[in-house]
């Protein structure tokens, strides 16, 4: 994904957040009212490799995936390959996703479960919590400082985690002033699409060792997940490579298998 296409996509997720609007009142006492948050956070932290693994029908960059997925099904298969937790796109216009697959895959399995959308107003938070959702996504590059600490500080106060996205140095020094539990790393350039494990590598010594690190995107194989493990990630979140396998299941199994560097 670009820097051009993700402008794209916060600027199409503002007209989509305007129609929330009117349900603001509603959706912050559904966000309220709903029963505590399941673990995401506690869910990736142990001795091997967590895997979020990624309910994902499609995306910019590669096109369709598994635009026909059973979002409940699949759920299944991750859990019984012995997945961490899930993340499911409920972006429509860029990702062929939406609520109703966060809803499905939420009410198959007792995973955790990151709502994994462009957040960029409060009422989005508010309507994952609704929805019944564990966790939810911050984009550093998608957002000024003062959005991101005031999205930070909402979803926290909504009990869910927060799964803080960087790319770079510079945007990992504006996570890390919100003191935050959870990053990802994401191995994707935004301006040019290339994908680069060694992103991840050459950063992991900077997230201080009681924040959980996600390794995110160019996970495509066990020797992939065995090289973010070495770095020093807690966890990995996979969706391409698991949506297109033959045995998801059997592919997370793989995936988890390595003991992780722990970081001091």
């Amino acid at each position: 994904m670009s820097g051009s296409v993700l402008a794209e996509i916060v600027a199409s997720k503002r007209d989509e957040v305007a129609t929330l609007g009117p349900r603001r009142r509603e959706l912050a006492a559904a966000a309220a009212a709903a029963p505590p948050a399941r673990d995401f956070l506690g869910a990736l932290v142990g001795p091997t490799l967590g895997v979020v693994a990624e309910i994902k029908r499609r995306s910019p960059s590669k096109g369709a995936l598994a635009p026909d997925l059973d979002p409940a099904a699949l759920a299944r298969a991750y859990v019984a390959g012995g997945a961490s937790c899930l993340s499911v796109l409920t972006d429509g216009p860029y990702f062929g996703g939406g609520p109703a697959d966060l809803v499905a895959a939420r009410g198959a399995v007792d995973l955790p479960v990151l709502r994994k959308d462009f957040t960029v107003d409060p009422v989005q938070i508010d309507e994952a919590r609704a929805l019944g959702a564990d966790a939810v996504l911050l984009i550093v590059a998608a957002l000024d400082d003062g959005a991101l600490a005031d999205l930070h500080a909402h979803a926290v106060d909504r009990g869910l985690a927060v799964l803080v996205e960087v790319h770079d140095e510079a945007e990992l020094d504006r996570a890390l002033a919100l003191r935050p539990h959870l990053i990802g790393v994401n191995a994707r350039d935004l301006s040019s699409f290339a994908e680069d494990l060694g992103t991840g590598e050459r950063m992991i010594d900077r997230i201080p060792a009681g924040v959980v690190a996600v390794a995110e995107s160019a996970i495509r194989a066990p020797a992939d997940a065995a090289r973010m493990a070495a770095a020093g990630f807690d966890a990995v979140l996979v969706g391409e490579a698991l949506v297109r396998s033959d045995d998801p299941g059997g592919l997370v199994q793989a995936l988890r298998s390595f003991t992780t560097r722990t970081r001091t």
